[in-house]
């Protein structure tokens, strides 16, 4: 299998929501009405930390579809699964999705100190983890689950000065400069200031990744999260690895986080029965025994 397939399992760090893609930079849908954006970064900024003042604990169900391909064959290979979400905001997530006869096909999580990932089909079988301590967040994007509060709709926007803002229409773009290149770039809807689009920037200064979020549910004042993502991969070849999950809108609700819980979803699992094991250190993919 080739490296893409790779990047893409490690998506699911952006993931809560729907996926449809025909190209690797999707057109933001067009908003029918135009609202006077924001004036500066700082009013800017304090707008989309206002989201993250608001998040509770959340839980949710929904469906996925992964798509990715393999070496020497055009048609990419497709995976389904019922998909579970439980967010302990700020830094706690479990997702877990099932296929029939593969409990725990896909497992991802994070907590404080530690992130995972892992998928059981056979043509993948791998667990990736790695301490928060060894990562560089400018290089390690596509494993960073962090992200995945993006993809709720909290997107991070962290110290003033790596920010910059323009306008486009009816959206306000922020755009973070990290060692002088351009790494990321949101979205944010002016009329209601939510985000709709966030582009992720490789360390050469091309867009490696594109996600849209849409559909957004209020789950409490002030608190939305998209039940609608898409998400793609911009592949020098073309061949585009996608993630789709839907989120049951119903489904999306506050919930309490039990000790029990707390132990079971937030606890890095012990590797088993998978075919690769490999811990991330910054950008390094390092092999490790079973």
């Amino acid at each position: 299998m080739n490296c893409q397939y790779h990047k893409l399992c490690l998506y699911f760090y952006f993931t809560a929501g729907m996926l449809i893609l025909s190209g690797c930079a999707p057109e933001i849908r067009k908003p029918v009405q135009v609202c006077p954006g924001k004036g500066s970064v700082a009013e800017a900024v304090s707008a989309l930390q206002s989201h993250t003042q608001n998040m509770v604990p959340l839980k949710a169900n929904g469906q996925c579809l992964l798509e990715y391909y393999v070496k020497e064959k055009p048609k990419p290979h497709k995976e389904k699964f019922s998909v579970k979400l439980w967010l302990n905001p700020p830094v706690e997530i479990y997702l877990q999705g099932d296929a029939t006869l593969v409990p725990k096909a896909i497992v991802l999580g994070s907590n404080e100190r530690e992130f995972w990932l892992s998928i059981r089909p056979k043509e993948i079988s791998t667990y990736w983890w790695g301490k928060w301590s060894q990562q560089d967040s400018s290089e390690t994007l596509m494993i960073n689950p962090k992200t995945l509060l993006e993809a709720l709709g909290i997107a991070a926007v962290d110290a003033e000065p790596n920010w910059s803002l323009s306008n486009e229409g009816a959206f306000d773009v922020l755009i973070k400069h990290q060692r002088g290149l351009v790494t990321k770039k949101i979205y944010v809807y002016t009329c209601d200031y939510l985000v709709k689009r966030i582009e992720y920037f490789d360390v050469y200064g091309q867009v490696a990744a594109v996600a849209e979020l849409d559909n957004y549910k209020q789950v409490l004042e002030g608190f939305f999260v998209p039940a609608s993502i898409k998400i793609g991969e911009c592949a020098q070849d073309n061949l585009e690895d996608s993630l789709s999950i839907t989120l049951d809108l119903k489904s999306i609700k506050p919930t309490k986080i039990t000790e029990r819980q707390q132990n079971v979803l937030f606890n890095r699992p012990q590797p088993r029965g998978f075919k690769r094991l490999i811990r991330i250190v910054g950008v390094k993919w390092i092999e490790q025994p079973q």
